[in-house]
C-alpha cells in the first residue's frame, strides 16, 4: 500500500516538473534594456554653429586714379607702415592704336596746321614792316609839327598808327605761338603704342600709392601689371592680431542669443577650446541658400575672442572655426536623457523601470540641448527610466538590464 502512495507522489512530481518546464519555456522573458538614473547635474543649452574669423578693420587700398598699374611690390603677409610702405605705383597708360581713317585724319591736321605756321609767319613779316613804316611815318609828322606844318590831330593819327601796327604785330606773334601749340598737339594724337619707346620716359609722372595704416598686406587684387580704373581695389590691409568672429545664425537661434553671453570656440586647429563673448547680434538678417537647396534666414553675429593672444595666434584671418554659444545654463537641475524620451500624441513621455516592470509615465520638460533636458515635473530625484526603447517595450512589461549586477 505504502509502495502505491510512493509511485503516485513520484508520479505527481514528475508530472509537475514537466508542467514547470514548459511554462519556464513558454513563459515571456524579460526584455534586455539600457537605463538611465533621474539625477541632478549641471545642464548648459548652447547654439551650435560654423563661423569665421575676420580682422575687424579691414582697409581696401584702391586706385586715386585710372591708369597702369605696375606689378605689386608687396606680397601677401608683408608688413606694411602707415605713410611709408610703398604698395602700389600707377602710371599713364599707353596710347590706343589707330585705325587707318582716324590716322589719316590725324596726319592731315598736322599738315594743317604745319602750313597755319606758315602763313601765320608772313602775317608776322607784314605786320613788321607796317610797322616800320607806321614809325618812320611818325618820325616824319613829329618833324613837320615841329615846324607848324601839320595840325596836332594828324600828328596823333601817326602816333596811334604805330600803336596799332604794334598790337598787330603781337597779335600774330601770338598766334604763331598758338599754331605751333597745335601742331604739337595734332603730333602728340598720332602717337600709338608702336611709338611708347620713342617717348621720353621721365615727361610721363607716376603715382605712388603708400600704406594707409599699419599692418599686413590680407590680399592683392591686382599682382600683375594692368589697367585700371579710378577707384578700383588694389589691395587690403589690417592688423591680424585683432580678430573677431562672425557666426550666421538661423533667426530662430538668433533671438535666444543675448550680447554678453559666453561662448566656446572649438575645432579651429589649435589646441583646446578657446573662450569667447558676444558682442552684438546683427539687428537685420539675410537669406542665405543651403546645401540642400532650402533659403533659410540668417543673422550675423559678432563674437569677440577673450582668451589670452597668446592661444591663438595661429588664427588669421577667415579661419573656420565651430561656435557654441550659451543661451542658458544652470548648475544642478533635474535632468533626463533625450534618449530616454519619445512623443505620445503631443506629451512627452518615458518608460520608468518600477520593480523591473517598464511604466508608461507622462513627464514635462523644459530646456533642453543635444544630451539632456531638464526635468519639469512626472518623475523623481533616484527614478529609473529606459534608454532608446524599442518596439518590444511597452506599457507594464517586464524589463530587465543589460548589467543586472550594476546598481541603479
Amino acid at each position: 500500500m505504502n509502495g502505491k502512495w510512493i509511485k503516485r507522489v513520484l508520479l505527481l512530481g514528475l508530472l509537475l516538473a514537466i508542467a514547470a518546464g514548459f511554462y519556464y519555456a513558454l513563459a515571456p522573458k524579460p526584455i534586455l534594456v539600457d537605463t538611465a538614473v533621474i539625477s541632478r547635474n549641471p545642464l548648459k543649452v548652447t547654439v551650435d554653429e560654423e563661423g569665421e574669423t575676420r580682422i575687424r578693420e579691414i582697409y581696401v587700398v584702391s586706385a586715386p586714379i585710372g591708369g597702369k598699374v605696375r606689378r605689386s611690390p608687396r606680397e601677401v603677409g608683408d608688413a606694411a607702415v602707415k605713410d611709408k610702405t610703398l604698395v602700389a605705383v600707377i602710371q599713364p597708360e599707353d596710347p590706343s592704336f589707330l585705325d587707318i581713317r582716324t590716322r589719316r585724319e590725324l596726319e592731315a591736321a598736322v599738315a594743317a596746321a604745319a602750313a597755319t605756321i606758315v602763313l601765320t609767319e608772313s602775317e608776322i613779316r607784314r605786320a613788321r614792316s607796317e610797322l616800320v613804316f607806321a614809325r618812320s611815318d611818325l618820325k616824319r609828322a613829329q618833324s613837320l609839327a615841329g615846324r607848324g606844318t601839320i595840325s596836332q590831330r594828324t600828328l596823333e593819327k601817326a602816333a596811334l598808327e604805330v600803336q596799332v601796327r604794334e598790337a598787330g604785330l603781337a597779335q600774330a606773334e601770338a598766334n604763331l605761338e598758338l599754331r605751333k601749340r597745335e601742331l604739337e598737339s595734332a603730333k602728340a594724337r598720332l602717337i600709338g603704342p608702336e611709338q611708347q619707346n620713342a617717348v621720353d620716359p621721365g615727361s610721363s609722372c607716376c603715382v605712388e600709392v603708400r600704406a594707409p595704416v599699419s599692418g599686413r598686406v590680407l590680399k592683392i587684387h591686382h599682382e600683375s601689371e594692368q589697367i585700371v580704373r579710378s577707384g578700383a581695389p588694389l589691395l587690403e590691409i589690417g592688423d591680424p592680431h585683432d580678430l573677431e568672429i562672425v557666426v550666421d545664425l538661423l533667426s530662430t537661434d538668433a533671438v535666444k542669443v543675448k550680447a554678453g553671453a559666453e561662448a566656446q570656440i572649438e575645432g579651429w586647429g589649435g589646441i583646446g577650446v578657446l573662450k569667447a563673448t558676444v558682442l552684438r547680434v546683427d539687428p537685420a538678417g539675410f537669406t542665405k541658400v543651403s546645401a540642400l537647396g532650402i533659403e533659410e534666414q540668417r543673422v550675423n553675429t559678432i563674437l569677440d575672442l577673450t582668451d589670452d593672444k597668446k592661444k591663438w595666434t595661429e588664427l588669421g584671418h577667415d579661419f573656420r572655426v565651430f561656435v557654441r554659444i550659451t543661451v542658458w545654463s544652470s548648475q544642478g537641475s533635474l535632468t533626463v536623457p533625450l534618449s530616454a524620451l519619445f512623443r505620445r500624441g503631443k506629451d512627452w513621455t518615458v518608460f520608468r523601470v518600477d520593480e523591473g516592470v517598464a511604466m508608461l509615465t507622462k513627464v514635462e520638460i523644459g530646456q533642453r540641448n543635444t544630451e539632456m533636458a531638464e526635468l519639469l515635473s512626472g518623475l523623481t530625484e533616484g527614478d529609473m527610466v529606459v534608454l532608446h526603447p524599442s518596439d518590444k517595450v511597452s506599457d507594464k512589461v517586464a524589463v530587465e538590464r543589460r548589467d543586472a549586477n550594476a546598481s541603479p
